[in-house]
Formats: structure tokens, C-alpha cells, sequence
């Protein structure tokens, strides 16, 4: 485990770790790969062999895993996003301690309410719970439409160099968001808090060839009240989101008010 207090980086001399949710061969992880490889001091990817979205901050505790090397410094597991980064942190590169963890590009957001089902955060929480320096990079996209990776290809170096020149605390996960518009529309950079957009919103039910009903849950979210300083509002402007998050899901002020009333 990372034992430091809080963290700011360059680039050029960090051993960086990308993890993801989409699978080992998602175009957004490749992309990352191709973008980051020429300028980090050195480079690792461990990440699901297949897609395993949705799948929050799971872990799998009833069954073995494996790790299959997929080519230099990269790896797949079969299992969920936290597996892959407990299993790049605690095995694959138990004596090669990286300096920062990025998860992503995910093709779609990760914004609002979305966190919580989040494997690209879950992956990212993971890394922060062990002390490392974590970011979860998502990429909005409208389904059907495609996914608009010449954004990120133009705008996620600069915006990772302009967040990692801070310092933040250790156990923050910085959540960012690109939003789905053309390069040249990008209208900015802003921090944000998360805005509600809970999934779940459409249910589908069919019936299949025996008769027999089943339900697909779909991609439609249904809004929360609108803040105009969140990452949902940021991102519909145009904006890339970035979101401190942490993991710690204490309700301070209902606590406190909590303990004034309650008091033995």
C-alpha cells in the first residue's frame, strides 16, 4: 500500500497503470495506451478479458482467478475491474509500484448516479483504497451513436496535465468526464460535483420463443433536480467534467445532527 499523504505528478517520470471495465480490447483502453506510451516513463495495462459494466466495485470471493499475459507489460484477468486491480497491485506488479492509476476511456459517461454502478470508477476506487493516485477517464456517447474518440485524442493530455500538476489528497478519485461533441466544441474545463441521472430508466419486456417473458434494462436515466455546477450540466454544455470523489459515503451532516438529537 502507497503510504503517502497526497500526490502530484509528472507525466514524463511516472510508472503509470491503466485499468478499465470494458475489456482488455476496448478501443478506448488502446487509445489510452497509444496516447500515454510515448511520454510516461513506463507503462502497464491489466485489465477484464471481457466486458464487465455495470459491475461497480464487486469483487469475485467464490471462485479462482487467472491472469493471461496479453504482450509486454500487459495483462488480462478474468474477472471483474476490482480484480484486475487488486491483482495488478498485489501480484503483477507486486515489486513495480506505480505512481498513478488511470481507469478508462470508457465509451460512455459516468456521470451523476452512474458512479455507483461504475466498473471504470469501481477499478479506480480500488487503486485509491490501496493509497495510489487515481483517475476514472470516461468518454459520453448517446447511444446508437458512435463513440467520439478523436475528443479524447485531442483533449486528454492536456487536461491530465493540467490536473496533475495540483496536489490532492490521497483516497481521491478524480472522476472526468468528455463530453460528446465534436474536438473543436470542447467549451472548457471545470470541477464539478456529481449531478443525479439514475439509470434504470427504461424497461424493456419481451417475450421469447417459449413464451416466457424477460426484461432488458435500458439505457435511459431519469434526472435528478438540475445543479448547474454538476458534472451533468458541465458536460451537456460542452464542458469536461472533473469530480473529486472519495470513498468514504459518510453522511457527515446528517451524523451530526444525528448525535446532537441522540445523545445518551
Amino acid at each position: 500500500m502507497n503510504t503517502a499523504v497526497s500526490w502530484n505528478i509528472e507525466l514524463s517520470e511516472a510508472r503509470v497503470l491503466l485499468l478499465n471495465d470494458d475489456g482488455i480490447d476496448a478501443p478506448g483502453l488502446k487509445l489510452l495506451e497509444e496516447i500515454l506510451r510515448p511520454i510516461v516513463r513506463e507503462l502497464w495495462v491489466v485489465a477484464p478479458e471481457k466486458e464487465e459494466s455495470g459491475t461497480s466495485h464487486a469483487i469475485s470471493l467464490h471462485r479462482p482467478l487467472r491472469i493471461r499475459k496479453a504482450g509486454p507489460n500487459r495483462f488480462a484477468v478474468d474477472g471483474l475491474p476490482s480484480d484486475a486491480a487488486i491483482l495488478a497491485l498485489g501480484v503483477i506488479m507486486k515489486n513495480e509500484t506505480p505512481d498513478l492509476i488511470i481507469s478508462g476511456v470508457n465509451r460512455g459517461a459516468n456521470l451523476g448516479d452512474d458512479v455507483g454502478y461504475s466498473g471504470t470508477v469501481g477499478a479506480a476506487l480500488e487503486a485509491a483504497l490501496s493509497g495510489f493516485p487515481a483517475v476514472a477517464i470516461s468518454l459520453c456517447r448517446n447511444p446508437p451513436a458512435e463513440a467520439r474518440w478523436e475528443t479524447v485524442r485531442e483533449h486528454l493530455l492536456p487536461t491530465l496535465n493540467w490536473l496533475l500538476c495540483e496536489s490532492w489528497p490521497v483516497g481521491t478519485i478524480l472522476n472526468v468526464n468528455i463530453p460528446d461533441v465534436a474536438p473543436e466544441l470542447v467549451t472548457g474545463r471545470c470541477l464539478t460535483r456529481l449531478g443525479r441521472r439514475k439509470p434504470g430508466g427504461e424497461i424493456i419486456e419481451r417475450v421469447d420463443p417459449a413464451g416466457r417473458p424477460y426484461y432488458w434494462v435500458g439505457s435511459k436515466r431519469v434526472l435528478g433536480k438540475i445543479l448547474s455546477d454538476s458534472d451533468v450540466c458541465a458536460t451537456d454544455e460542452g464542458k469536461i467534467s472533473v469530480t473529486p470523489l472519495t470513498y468514504d459515503l459518510t453522511d457527515e451532516a446528517t451524523l451530526l445532527e444525528a448525535r446532537t438529537r441522540l445523545s445518551p
